[in-house]
């Protein structure tokens, strides 16, 4: 059936567990999990626990961040008319806000600061040559970009040839030819590079960039656009200061920022390691304690502003969501006021525009969700899905290619096909194993334009070319996957019993957090388990399921999320179950109780492992 995986229970070695425990004051299944992740050196392990705001690498080390730093500060004193040109999505939101509010710090005067968010739909990813053009006309001089931007290459010199200075920052795959722009700033372009335009580099006897062969340069090539932004207002700041020690106003803002540069890190899926997991850990604790205006309003909306504990997961699953919806159905404008705003009673109007706009974006994307599950019935035996149709909105054919992905655990991509455009608009989600905007790349022929990482990307094509495109991406996938679908492996952190189910134990297991990209949240297996009574489909639209447990005397609560599906499956052998699952603590008001989040289920009282 779709969505079965494979349970894999990894390795107990005691004898390690219990020297890396000893090592560092630690309990023996905090010490299992970081042996699971690799992380078995004591000096490792406290780096990763302890993940300090120190950790950060200076921001002078990102390739042409000092050029892109002293260019706008030096436009923003001039009075030079500015415009931050971010992308449509939480990353591109997130960063934009970052620097909106760092250029207004820095004394930006209100009229000669702009900022310009693509509509997805009729403007696309990346540089637009009409909104340049636009922004020419309207006496804009220097266009800085979040998140977009490395792969716009005729666009720059469609930017030089209007007079406007162009300084490029994004985290996306470089391509073979790098824009002709002032500055590029981009955590993976390779040592040498330089990052002045191609004309000062003639100048200079150098030759102009058009690889991206070699090392990259800087220590951590994996932030996103907003963690990109950070740095260069980070940047910003010192140059403004003089030196490293900035003033009181700068550090709040710098802090403030770092919660921004959490938002883009985990709604783009980036690696929780390193510094991104420093962003993450420590935006969200200022999240919670300390938000902003535009965040607090958002917080209250969603129902987080009396959690007692943020997670990656509010991000990922709330968060990110309501952000993105005005994106995703039109533009994102509304979004970065939000983030911007010091007003609360506009943040609170934003707040819920956002809110209804997610709400759209809900019953829209299961009804594309379901017509797409009918449409890959006639694709059941193929490597990869490659769907198309009329009808399906544009902007959430990401969202339903990462269900389609998590049901049938093959590469899957989504084509719309309006009506009053010559072209399908595409977006796809690809599986381990499968860098899909390589594979696009080898399709290069067949595609109008294309860009984006190796688990998500997006594309334009031809409605007479998809057939033969298809075909293509399928034999891409087949080699690298092997010709039929494998099922997904859902790998198991460790046995924990019921009984074993504590407050502290709770705590213990959340020194790894923050959970994510790269780190996962730890899955555990309980096997023989009786479910308590009927099991109910709860939640909006009932895609959830309610139910109890006991094993061994231990009764405890379960809440399965879009299981609802699932629930004859759950009592099919009597109510005898095994569950994969984490445990969390339930919190409502002064009521705290352990509970566990079933991630998975199988009938009957013996796991079946592989």
């Amino acid at each position: 059936m779709p969505g079965a995986k494979i349970w894999h229970l990894l390795p107990h070695d005691a004898d390690r567990i219990q020297h890396l425990s000893r090592r560092l004051g630690v309990a023996p299944i905090v010490a299992q999990l970081l042996i699971n992740r690799n992380i078995t050196e004591s000096e490792q392990a406290q780096s990763f626990l302890r993940a300090p705001l120190s950790g950060l690498h200076e921001p002078e080390m990102l390739p042409g961040v000092e050029e892109a730093a002293g260019r706008l500060l030096a436009a923003v004193r001039a009075g030079r008319r500015v415009c931050i040109y971010g992308d449509y999505d939480v990353d591109g939101v997130s960063g934009t806000a970052i620097l909106w509010n760092c250029l207004k710090l820095l004394g930006a005067r209100p009229d000669a600061l702009a900022i310009h968010i693509p509509h997805r739909l009729q403007e696309g990813y990346g540089l637009n040559g009409d909104a340049l053009r636009k922004l020419a006309a309207n006496g804009v001089q220097v266009v800085v970009t979040v998140d977009c931007g490395i792969a716009s290459v005729a666009e720059a010199e469609l930017a030089r040839s209007l007079g406007l200075e162009l300084i490029v920052t994004d985290h996306h795959e470089p391509k073979a030819d790098l824009p002709r722009a002032n500055v590029l700033v981009h955590p993976r372009l390779p040592v040498g590079q330089t990052f002045l335009s191609a004309d000062v580099q003639r100048q200079a006897g150098k030759p102009a960039p058009h690889t991206n062969n070699g090392p990259t340069g800087y220590p951590f090539g994996q932030l996103c656009g907003a963690g990109v932004a950070f740095k260069l207002a980070w940047a910003l700041c010192r140059k403004s200061c003089g030196s490293a020690k900035v003033t009181e106003p700068l550090k709040n803002f710098l802090l403030d920022a770092v919660v921004l540069a959490a938002l883009g890190t985990v709604a783009d899926v980036m690696p929780l390691h390193e510094e991104n997991r420093i962003f993450v850990r420590y935006g969200l604790a200022r999240m919670h304690k300390q938000p902003g205006t535009g965040m607090l309003a958002l917080l209250r909306g969603a129902g987080l502003d009396t959690k007692a504990h943020l997670v990656a997961g509010d991000i990922g699953f709330t968060l990110a969501p309501r952000i993105n919806a005005a994106g995703r159905l039109g533009t994102a404008r509304a979004a970065v006021e939000l983030l911007t705003t010091l007003d609360s009673n506009l943040a609170k109007e934003l707040a819920e525009h956002l809110e209804n706009q997610n709400q759209q974006r809900q019953a829209l994307e299961r009804a594309i969700l379901q017509e797409a599950r009918q449409v890959a019935a006639d694709f059941a035996q193929a490597s990869a899905l490659v769907l198309a149709q009329r009808g399906w909105h544009p902007g959430l054919l990401g969202i339903v290619a990462s269900r389609l992905v998590d049901e049938f655990a093959r590469p899957a991509l989504m084509i719309a096909l309006p009506d009053e455009k010559p072209h399908g608009q595409g977006s796809g989600r690809s599986v381990p194993g499968l860098r899909l905007h390589e594979a696009l790349e080898q399709c290069a022929s067949r595609l109008l334009s294309h860009g984006g990482h190796a688990s998500a990307a997006g594309f334009r094509i031809a409605p007479e070319s998809i057939d033969a495109f298809r075909d293509q991406f399928c034999d891409i996938a087949a080699c690298a996957l092997g010709p039929t679908p494998k099922p997904r492996r859902l790998v198991i952190d460790a046995e924990l019993p019921l009984s074993s189910l504590t407050f502290g134990l709770v705590e213990a297991i959340r020194q790894l957090e923050p959970y994510g990209q790269g780190n996962p949240e730890p899955l555990f297996l309980a096997d023989r388990l009786k479910v308590l009574g009927e099991p109910r489909c709860v939640g909006n639209g009932e895609r959830h399921l309610s139910f109890r447990v006991r094993q061994e005397g231990r009764d405890i609560r379960a809440i399965g999320f879009n299981l609802a599906d699932r629930a004859q499956e759950l009592m099919s052998c009597g109510g005898e179950c095994c569950l994969v699952f984490t445990p969390r603590i339930g919190e409502w008001r002064d009521y705290r109780i352990v509970e566990i989040e079933a991630r998975d289920l199988q009938p009957g009282p013996q796991a079946r492992l592989g």
